[in-house]
């Protein structure tokens, strides 16, 4: 009789949700002047080929799927799924998700449903799915469990999803480089316009606006800011993984991520030939202090490790909230949210603000969880 397929704790689980909320934000985006339409829900499934395209379209639908389908692929194989079960409901998820998607955008007004997004769309998330099929056979999803077996302590599938989502989050225009978390300000900003003309905006200006630094950062605030940008990552990373020389390599691993993005994100606001600005002397110091704090914290237990992290992370929200925004960084958002940016507009722009307390979250739960017990060598050896 044939062994069950062993049940894992995945980060694909989490991740797929993620990335289907992606989806649906990036459809239905910007979510104003919802109407009854005029047509039936189902007429663009027999539109013909539309006249006007373009390639950035055709690709971005195809591509925007694919990740779903590997995704969800992966998350049922890793719970129990054959490989033709689990491809055949990445499809038809997708499928349907899409399907949901070009309907609801019936009901938008600046949206267009259309037949070849969904034919698109589809494609785009079996061919991810087939990517995944290809992976399994040629063994790579059993070498990544016994990596990360060997990386990861168990249970770490939410933190791992955290570190996968912290690079996104830098791709949205930041104030300072790393400087994720620069969300109170806008939800104070949304307050004022909410309470706007109402008996309660003379006050609740005044008491919203207390809080805000019209100075803004000092020179060693943003030094400070960015160095513990890079340092909260890492003491993440050692809060899932055992002391070892392989949270050397995470260190390093965080470095290149946070840079890379920075730098793909500076050229994409800025053009190419501007993508190192950012790179001042200032932010390079900055940098190597933080890497150099986390490499001095390395041999630290997890759980010490977590509440460092926490404590890194509460500190640069601190900072970063009282970062200024100078019209630099206004004209990059401004083009992030009227240009073609638009469809990654959600996904970056929600990460960047909420990462650092999704981890803090994250972090708490990990403290004030109890300690797994190590598994005896005895119960890993075949019965007599």
């Amino acid at each position: 009789m044939a062994r069950p397929v062993a049940r894992h704790r995945s980060s694909a689980v989490p991740l797929t949700l993620l990335y289907g909320a992606l989806i649906v934000y990036a459809s239905l985006y910007p979510f104003e002047g919802w109407r009854w339409p005029s047509v039936s829900l189902g007429h663009y499934l027999g539109l013909p080929w539309p006249r006007w395209w373009t390639g950035f379209d055709l690709v971005s639908n195809l591509l925007g799927y694919m990740p779903f389908g590997a995704l969800l692929f992966l998350a049922g194989v890793r719970n129990g799924w054959r490989a033709r079960q689990a491809w055949l409901a990445a499809t038809l998820a997708a499928l349907l998700l899409s399907a949901s998607m070009e309907t609801l955008q019936n009901f938008l007004p600046q949206r267009v449903a259309s037949n070849v997004d969904l034919a698109l769309n589809t494609l785009g998330a079996a061919l991810g799915a087939g990517l995944g099929v290809v992976a399994q056979v040629r063994g790579g999803i059993a070498r990544w469990q016994t990596l990360r077996d060997r990386w990861f302590a168990r249970r770490s599938a939410g933190g791992l999803v955290l570190l996968v989502l912290w690079p996104i989050g830098l791709l949205f225009p930041l104030p300072l480089p790393l400087g994720v978390g620069q969300v109170i300000p806008r939800v104070r900003e949304a307050v004022l316009d909410a309470l706007e003309g109402s008996s309660a905006e003379a006050w609740s200006r005044e008491w919203l606006q207390s809080g805000a630094s019209a100075a803004g950062l000092t020179p060693a605030g943003d030094f400070l800011a960015v160095a513990l940008g890079l340092l909260g990552p890492c003491l993440l990373a050692y809060a899932i993984s055992p002391p070892g020389w392989r949270r050397s390599v995470l260190c390093a691993g965080a470095l290149v991520l946070g840079t890379g993005a920075t730098t793909l994100s500076t050229a994409l606001n800025f053009a190419p030939q501007h993508a190192l600005t950012w790179a001042t002397p200032a932010a390079l110091s900055a940098l190597a202090v933080g890497a150099l704090l986390a490499l001095l914290m390395a041999p630290l237990p997890r759980r010490a490790a977590a509440a460092m992290a926490l404590v890194v992370l509460t500190a640069l929200v601190a900072l970063v909230t009282q970062a200024p925004t100078d019209p630099y960084y206004a004209q990059s958002l401004q083009g992030w949210e009227q240009g073609r940016f638009i469809r990654f507009h959600g996904a970056a722009q929600w990460v960047g603000w909420l990462w650092p307390y999704a981890a803090m979250v994250y972090l708490l739960t990990a403290i004030g969880a109890p300690r797994e017990r190590p598994l005896r060598r005895d119960s890993q050896l075949p019965a007599p």
